[in-house]
């Protein structure tokens, strides 16, 4: 039944007709990012289907409209750690950017009349990648303005030494007129470059295999001599079982931090005599995995309080901190936001991108009154998308628990059908769509997206699992999947897929599961440990988990040891788990979907589970794409894929979408 009201056109879930189609969801579609002031400018990046995927940065200057910065031929994105992040910074109107064909930096001041490159040429393609840069003033580290950036080397000389990418701290002048200087190198990864703001000192996070960032990082600070050359590197805090995020220099000259020492990631600051100091303890995140670069959880406001993002119960909201009471937790600021990232400060109040559960994720502004937590205004920097179609076609998120195994509690956010326009037959259940993020040390996120609707707005439920091992829920509960991925996660989505059964919220005998990359290959493990589904989709999904321990790229190249075991010794275990090695268990449709250059999870993978699936004549859908790397970003690529599946799930659950729908190269239907 729809979610508002009765009415006289009745439709079978899954053939609800809906204007929420796969073009409308890329049309006008750019996902924001990194947003932060400069002077009285605001700038951030777009990432834009319809531009093949370019990421865009956008200037918006007082009393203007929203302005495109990179002509033509540009894209400001990075491949450190292949995943990127922060691939660009401006100060005092001067840009410096990450290219994505080349990867070498580029500057873009406001005398230039086309972008410069100041990094050198590599000697292979792509050779020398740059990310988390800051431009630091003139007279600081010499003559001139210089650039501090993480640079990721995979020239053969690099390679060859380490037999990996190097991943190391340089600075090179901002004029592009002198070779770089190595900063910091030796740990396997390094991260969060930032000067103090007199230049005197660098803190910068780092770490080693077999750590990801989120299982241990050490806060490192180090003297900076005119050269710029550093002395006396010293740990701080991290390291041993604690990760730490987002080293940032106070106004008042001290060293902040996230730490998740307690369990939670929290704000904490170096004080005198080098003391580590808590400050506004919450069981609550303030703080994430770093699967990107230039993450950001708090700012320091001009009227001395911090401003803050607080990740609690499947939900974020912004946090309001005083320094001068460090014993208080954050103040919560009611902004009708469910969830936000990267705020920034700006005079009177904070930047940060965000969104609701009947608005997506935007640029905004966000006016706070000058004590206590009020937002006294709340203001979106980029217009939103004329959909043509109003908030009565979106269905919220709903934060559910259930019983997972052993006992345990899982979470996930529920998503019901919601259609004003239609109604199904009396006493038909809507098929269920377990969705499962990647990562796996991820969360899903509670904003509105055009592609959850997609489904909702046609008559399915969507449950998007936060299943043990995700983010958002502490320490504990991230630390459950380790040695047990193929387990937990596949117990938790069985066990929210169960529950919605049992309770008479969906249809038992159609279950859907489907996810990209790590959520890929929870839906395969799933499809082959247990029989609860009907249908799956992999998107980029990993088949094999040592072919994947083997040959995936460096940032990922040990994060097995600890989800799995170390490798090869623990081969026996990746053989168990890796579902091409259990195809004789599959018994269910499956849609597979690849993009043809991907270095994460390699096209040969798709191919050997199609393999598997026409040896047992099962229904199946096979899609891949020129051009695409890990997830897919060009607007026709993400308009077929949506399609397809929508198609595959209508002959296996025996609905005619209302869409037309192309049919998709596959078989056995």
């Amino acid at each position: 039944m729809s979610a508002d009201m009765n009415t006289e056109e009745t439709h079978t879930h899954g053939s609800w007709p809906s204007p929420i189609t796969a073009e409308r969801l890329v049309e006008g579609a750019a996902s924001p990012g990194g947003i932060r002031a400069d002077g009285d400018e605001v700038w951030w990046s777009e990432a834009r289907p319809a531009e093949g995927g370019r990421i865009q940065l956008v200037r918006l200057r007082p009393g203007g409209p929203p302005q495109d910065v990179l002509p033509e031929g540009f894209s400001a994105r990075t491949r450190v750690h292949e995943y990127g992040g922060a691939a660009w910074t401006v100060r005092a109107g001067v840009l410096v950017f990450a290219n994505w064909t080349d990867q070498r930096l580029y500057r873009l001041a406001p005398d230039d009349p086309a972008p410069v490159a100041i990094s050198a040429e590599p000697q292979v393609e792509a050779g020398l990648r740059y990310a988390d840069a800051t431009i630091v003033p003139a007279g600081q580290w010499g003559a001139g303005q210089w650039l501090v950036a993480v640079r990721e080397s995979h020239e053969p000389a690099a390679v060859k030494a380490h037999g990996e990418a190097v991943n190391e701290i340089v600075a090179l002048p901002l004029d592009g007129s002198g070779d770089e200087v190595v900063l910091v190198t030796g740990p396997d990864f390094v991260s969060s470059p930032r000067p103090a703001a007199d230049g005197s000192a660098l803190a910068w996070t780092q770490w080693s295999h077999p750590d990801m960032p989120w299982d241990a990082a050490e806060l490192m600070v180090a003297a900076i001599e005119a050269g710029p050359r550093p002395t006396g590197a010293q740990a701080v805090a991290g390291g041993g079982r604690e990760s730490v995020v987002q080293p940032e220099w106070g106004p008042d000259g001290a060293l902040w931090f996230g730490s998740d020492r307690t369990g939670w990631w929290n704000l904490y600051r170096v004080g005198a005599g080098g003391q580590v100091e808590a400050v506004a303890p919450i069981e609550a995140e303030i703080g994430g995995p770093q699967w990107v670069f230039g993450e950001r959880f708090y700012t320091f406001l001009d009227d001395g309080r911090i401003a803050c993002s607080v990740n609690t119960g499947g939900f974020i909201h912004l946090g309001i901190v005083d320094p001068t009471r460090p014993e208080q937790p954050p103040a919560r600021v009611e902004t009708g936001l469910t969830w936000l990232s990267g705020p920034a400060a700006v005079p009177g109040g904070v930047l940060l991108i965000g969104g609701g559960p009947d608005d997506e994720d935007a640029p905004r502004r966000v006016r706070l009154a000058p004590a206590g937590a009020t937002a006294l205004q709340i203001e979106r920097l980029r217009p939103a998308r004329d959909f043509g179609f109003d908030e009565r076609w979106f269905s919220p998120p709903r934060a559910i628990e259930f019983e997972s195994a052993a006992g345990r509690t899982a979470h996930a956010l529920l998503y019901l059908p919601r259609n004003p326009d239609v109604c199904a037959p009396e006493g038909e259940l809507p098929p269920l769509i377990v969705s499962i993020h990647g990562g796996p040390t991820a969360q899903a996120p509670a904003v509105l997206s055009l592609r959850t609707q997609y489904w909702t707005s046609r008559g399915f439920a969507v449950a998007d699992v936060n299943y043990g091992g995700s983010t958002g829920y502490g320490r504990e509960y991230r630390n459950l999947l380790y040695d047990s991925w193929g387990i937990v996660d596949v117990e938790d989505c069985t066990a929210v897929a169960r529950h919605l059964a049992d309770t008479g919220v969906v249809d038992g005998t159609k279950l859907a599961i489907r996810g990209g990359s790590a959520g890929g290959y929870t839906t395969l493990a799933a499809l082959v440990g247990n029989d609860v589904f009907t249908a799956g989709a992999s998107h980029y999904g990993v088949a094999d988990i040592a072919a994947l321990a083997q040959h995936t790229h460096k940032f990922e190249s040990r994060y097995l040891d600890r989800l799995v075991g170390p490798y090869p010794e623990a081969e026996a275990v990746y053989r168990a788990r890796s579902p091409i090695n259990h195809t004789e268990h599959l018994s269910s449709p499956l849609a597979v979907f690849q993009g043809l250059e991907d270095e994460v999870v390699p096209p040969a993978q798709a191919e050997l589970l199609v393999a598997a699936l026409k040896e047992k004549q099962l229904p199946y859908v096979y899609l891949t794409f020129e051009g695409e790397q890990h997830g897919f970003r060009r607007a026709e690529n993400i308009i077929r894929a949506l399609e397809a599946e929508l198609w595959f799930y209508g002959k296996v659950f025996t609905f005619t979408p209302a869409d037309p729908i192309e049919t998709p190269p596959g078989g056995g239907f």
